[in-house]
């Protein structure tokens, strides 16, 4: 099938490469239906892509590329929703804000996309009572110039 992507124009997809997400994503609920598509070589960095709005596509980044000590607690009615058996079947993402410069970019720690790979389903998990919050840098930020006294 032949989709319109934001960021790579037309492509040819798997229809079994398309993830559903049941209830789609806050804000989107309409947007039921994306895949993942590699957005550099180095598989770092990837896009969601709706199937269907090809405007609605969200860079997406395994976050212990960046963040070592990242945990999400996974609740039994996710587990469930996902029909989630293994823990192998999964794959975390996290959205990124993209910014310029690029090390400026930020991860949304708070609401990481569990996505099941067996069964093609997914979920952007929002989590309650975290230290994490909507915006953290992907990058090692260095001080502003203005905070060093220069001008």
């Amino acid at each position: 099938m032949n989709i319109h992507t934001k960021y790579f124009g037309e492509v040819t997809i798997d229809d079994n490469s398309i993830i559903r997400f049941d209830h789609g994503l806050p804000a989107f609920e309409d947007e039921t239906a994306f895949v993942l598509l590699p957005f550099s070589s180095d598989e770092v960095f990837f896009i969601l892509q709706s199937v269907h709005t090809p405007q609605l596509a969200f860079v997406v980044t395994d976050p212990f590329q960046f963040f070592n000590d990242y945990q999400v607690e996974v609740p039994d009615s996710v587990i469930e929703q996902l029909e989630i058996e293994k823990e192998e079947d999964v794959a975390l993402f996290v959205m990124l804000t993209l910014e310029e410069p690029f090390s400026k970019t930020t991860a949304n720690l708070q609401a990481p996309v569990l996505l099941n790979m067996k069964h093609q389903k997914g979920k952007q998990h929002i989590l309650s009572e975290s230290p994490y919050e909507r915006k953290h840098f992907i990058f090692p930020q260095e001080e502003h110039a203005e905070q060093k006294g220069v001008r």
